[in-house]
């Protein structure tokens, strides 16, 4: 099975190669192993790139390291259409990707030493309970009092296509991250669980914000929670309408567009191209189908 790894400020993908025909060795329940570090490729998500199904000029899907599917994905859009234009299968600048939350207008800009800089069109923020989804009262998350572990935090949460919960804290550093991500991203209150972003604000133009995916846990990178969190931060007045937004692997460039659009700017690069062994793939079919016993006893396969 063939396939080639982008990133985009350390955020890693497997792209797997749709766009002409289907990659024959591929199935949707090898991601989680493919993913796993030390083991497997190692990487933060999966995308197949396909071609369109609708009006776009491709169509993304991704899926998060633990092998459930993501809606959308902003780094990973970004290294999507390096791909596509490295390849030569999208002629047209920006292009439009279709994903789950809808299509992306993606731009691919100047090449850089190792890479380009590609900027996608990331859409409206939408902050309306249902569409996060979010359980609680009223109709907009901002501002939220939200209890975890039995500490007392203020979140906003809001939609990039998918889910987030926006934390600001005085020192990133000193929060922890580690222990805190899991339970938010976990809480009652999120039905299809949640991405959590703690950021602080460094001045009227920056922003520094760590990370905890939904379905990967810490990340160098999220580019739709970069945008979130500079979203969040515009909704509490927080930050201006052209801010840097530093993470773990680098700098986003992000500002608000036309319309209310968040615009997201920043690098990725080609990492490398792979074949996989069919002993792993042999491997990876077998662990699936191990047999465990059931409550009465009973073999499952």
């Amino acid at each position: 099975m063939r396939f080639v790894k982008y990133q985009g400020l350390g955020n890693d993908f497997i792209i797997i190669d749709n766009f002409i025909s289907p990659e024959p060795g591929f199935h949707p329940d090898m991601v989680e192993d493919l993913c796993r570090r030390g083991t497997g490729v190692g990487a933060d998500g999966l995308i197949l790139a396909e071609p369109p199904a609708a009006s776009g000029d491709a169509r993304m899907i991704i899926f998060n390291a633990d092998g459930s599917e993501a809606e959308m994905c902003g780094n990973g859009i970004r290294c999507l259409a390096a791909f596509l234009s490295d390849k030569g299968y999208v002629a047209s600048n920006p292009m439009h990707i279709e994903t789950r939350a809808g299509v992306r207008a993606v731009e691919v800009l100047d090449r850089l030493d190792g890479g380009r800089m590609v900027e996608v069109d990331m859409g409206l923020p939408d902050f309306h309970r249902p569409s996060i989804p979010m359980k609680g009262e009223g109709s907009l998350a901002i501002g939220e009092p939200l209890e975890v572990d039995g500490k007392k935090l203020r979140a906003t949460c809001l939609s990039m296509g998918n889910p987030h919960c926006v934390i600001f804290v005085d020192d990133v550093e000193e929060f922890p991250l580690e222990v805190m991500g899991p339970a938010i991203e976990n809480h009652p209150f999120f039905p299809n669980r949640i991405n959590v972003e703690i950021v602080q604000v460094i001045a009227d133009d920056e922003l520094l914000v760590r990370v905890w995916e939904r379905g990967v846990g810490l990340t160098m990178a999220c580019g739709t929670g970069a945008c979130a969190s500079f979203a969040a931060a515009l909704a509490e007045d927080r930050i201006g309408k052209n801010v840097r937004v530093k993470l773990p692997g680098g700098i986003l460039y992000i500002r608000l567009g036309e319309g209310g659009h968040i615009i997201m700017r920043g690098p990725v690069n080609e990492i490398y191209k792979a074949t996989l062994s069919g002993e792993w793939i042999q491997a990876s079919i077998s662990r699936k189908r191990q047999p465990c016993i059931g409550s009465e006893g009973s073999i499952i396969f």
